[in-house]
């Protein structure tokens, strides 16, 4: 075993070092290096992460230097999470104070240097940024299949902007449309009671609630929770309906649910990045 980590470890070393001499070979001709470069730095992203990213990065341009800032918590908002750490290293964003939605996203911006704090230190938010799982016409949004739900859903109301950063395969007709998953976090007492009256709620008639697993384990939020999956054929009739109804339940935490709380959508196709202000009502 150690043999074949050396003999790796060796391989590496020198695929490396003829890379580096490619590399200076290619310096000295600069109008072939950017070129190079880019196509590689390119060849790296998916179309789905470019277009992720430059949602990310448009939606950064609302954060000013001295702001409050909410993290998302996801693979579109974590791209937001390392401009404003590029940016607060480049110097062109200064004195920002961030409040991440997860572990996983405190632990990206603790590593890229971002100064961070909890909503009980910081109560007030200026702007959010975080993706979405499906958005509708209106800019309701379903949110929390990596699990954040709760804590997205505080950030992003104690916020003054949230921005929501999605790629053009979000979208929906009405929320529930993409057959995908709808998370509600509950609690670990009584789980399955909980998940059968889920299950019989008229609100979301013709659902399929499923425990969402972890291998042959229930799957656990950051809060130390459980989340029953809402699986629907057709979309939700009335969202705020089924609202109210799932958190009329003892035992339910929260849902992913996120009705009239996005104030900016920033949308990334093929054709470009398109940026939706909710409707005024």
């Amino acid at each position: 075993g150690k043999l074949k980590d050396i003999n790796a470890s060796t391989a590496h070393g020198m695929a490396l070092a003829s890379q580096q001499r490619a590399f200076r070979s290619a310096s000295s001709s600069p109008r072939l290096q950017p070129k190079r470069l880019s196509v590689r730095m390119a060849a790296t992203m998916s179309q789905q992460d470019q277009l992720k990213q430059q949602a990310a990065w448009k939606a950064v341009d609302y954060i000013k230097s001295g702001m409050v800032v909410g993290l998302g918590t996801g693979s579109t908002a974590a791209f937001a999470v390392d401009r404003i750490g590029q940016l607060l290293k480049d110097g062109k964003l200064k004195d920002i104070i961030a409040v991440p939605t997860s572990v996983r996203t405190y632990e990206q911006a603790k590593e890229l240097g971002i100064p961070l704090a909890t909503l009980d230190e910081q109560p007030h938010i200026n702007v959010a940024i975080d993706g979405a799982d499906e958005v509708d016409p209106s800019l309701d949004v379903v949110k929390g299949r990596g699990g954040a739900l709760l804590r997205e859903k505080m950030v992003e109301m104690a916020s003054d902007l949230f921005v929501c950063i999605v790629d053009d395969s979000k979208m929906v007709t009405g929320l529930g449309g993409s057959k995908l998953a709808m998370p509600i976090e509950i609690t670990q007492f009584c789980h399955l009671y909980t998940l059968s009256r889920l299950a019989k709620l008229p609100q979301v008639a013709g659902c399929e609630a499923k425990l969402r697993m972890t291998g042959d384990k229930p799957y656990v939020t950051d809060n130390h929770n459980f989340i029953v999956d809402l699986y629907f054929n057709t979309p939700i009739q009335d969202s705020h309906a089924a609202s109210a109804a799932i958190l009329a339940l003892e035992g339910v935490v929260e849902h992913g649910l996120f009705l009239d709380m996005v104030d900016v959508c920033i949308i990334a196709g093929a054709t470009g990045v398109t940026v939706q202000e909710r409707p005024k009502k």
